[in-house]
């Protein structure tokens, strides 16, 4: 076998057309190392000739294709949302579009550009509530707990019900990495009488734990893994980690 790859590789680079076809792999192999494609990296080298030219017209050239199949490459969206923010922003520089650039490097994780965009957004109309509220979390992951709480609590004021809860959970997070449990208990009990969200309740019988109240605690944990079992999958993927941490609880309130 290595023998039979050895002279087809030998016959290959003896063809006229060979050496070009190696130095157009080793193009577009470096062009995927410069934009971090990791997977095109690895189809580059694991089958070179077909994929290198995939990669010549699916992404160097950013030619559309595939997407408008539904399916799209890696990255490939939050790219082309990120070049369009910053074209508009260029053109017009309105408020929504430095919130919404911050709303996209808030789901790639990069907080400080996250919060870059957010402040700035908030210089052109300080009233924005999603703004604000997406500053605020946005704070609390990067461990500034104390002001994510001042931009929380004010959210929360105005409207309680803000972002289907989540400004409101957020707030609870923040007050319980200040070391303030029973206010976030507070926020967590009126989380839980207008949502059913997994996030809440498992916080919340972890903060009731840790103060002697089992029952309870034991009780919403109890709820998270019973509606696990019959929720769509999707949900269980998203509520896993959650789930985990309630059969944990479980097992130790046993």
């Amino acid at each position: 076998m290595f023998a039979f790859l050895f002279t087809d590789l030998t016959l290959f680079l003896a063809h006229p057309l060979g050496w070009l076809f190696i130095a157009f792999n080793l193009w577009m192999l470096v062009d995927a190392f410069r934009r971090e494609e990791w997977m095109w990296v690895a189809f580059i080298i694991l089958f070179p000739l077909l994929n290198a030219v995939l990669y010549y017209f699916m992404v160097y050239r950013g030619a559309p294709s595939l997407p408008s199949r539904g399916f799209v490459l890696p990255g490939q969206h939050d790219r082309d949302r990120i070049a369009e923010l910053e074209k508009q922003i260029q053109l017009l520089d309105k408020a929504h579009h430095h919130s919404e650039l911050g709303d996209v490097y808030f789901e790639q994780s990069k907080f400080k550009e996250a919060e870059a965009c957010y402040l700035r957004a908030l210089e052109r109309d300080p009233k924005d509530i999603d703004t604000r509220a997406h500053l605020g979390q946005c704070l609390l992951w990067l461990g500034r707990a104390a002001e994510a709480r001042g931009y929380l609590e004010d959210v929360c004021v105005e409207n309680p019900k803000h972002d289907y809860g989540n400004s409101l959970m957020a707030l609870a997070e923040a007050r319980a990495a200040l070391g303030d449990s029973d206010g976030a208990i507070a926020v967590w009990e009126q989380v839980v009488t207008q949502h059913s969200h997994a996030r809440a309740r498992v916080q919340l019988a972890e903060l009731l734990a840790a103060k002697g109240q089992a029952d309870r605690a034991r009780q919403l944990a109890g709820e998270v893994i019973s509606e696990d079992k019959v929720a769509p999958e999707y949900q269980r993927k998203q509520e896993q980690p959650w789930v985990a941490r309630a059969k944990k609880l479980v097992k130790v309130l046993r």
